[in-house]
């Protein structure tokens, strides 16, 4: 079945830096977007970054702090974060784009503190 295992988040000072992985298993990995989603407390889950076979696409509050890339091999998708921010704390959930239910991580909390 499909399976999206993320690695631990972790706290982290203003400014800093951390990446997240997310490991899928499953499913034809390399044939479907990936994307990085995040909720914060009282907030709805939004989109931070999305990546297609070719190309991604950024959330306007992230761009040019964040970079998300993949690893078809490792079937492993990252999300490397900059220049962290208080308003970066949240839960951060892994996706996969495939067709039927959603698949979602587990989840694994960042926060950043100023």
């Amino acid at each position: 079945q499909v399976q999206l295992v993320e690695s631990e988040g972790g706290l982290v000072q203003a400014g800093g830096s951390l990446r997240l992985s997310c490991a899928a298993s499953g499913f034809t990995f390399s044939s479907y977007a990936m994307s990085w989603y995040r909720q914060a407390p009282g907030k709805e889950r939004e989109l931070v970054a999305r990546i297609f076979s070719v190309g991604t696409n950024y959330a306007d509050s992230v761009k040019g702090r964040f970079t998300i890339s993949r690893d078809n091999a490792k079937k492993t998708v990252y999300l490397q974060m900059n220049s962290l921010k208080p308003e970066d704390t949240a839960v951060y959930y892994c996706h996969a784009h495939l067709p039927g239910p959603d698949y979602w991580g587990q989840g694994t909390q960042v926060t950043v503190s100023s």
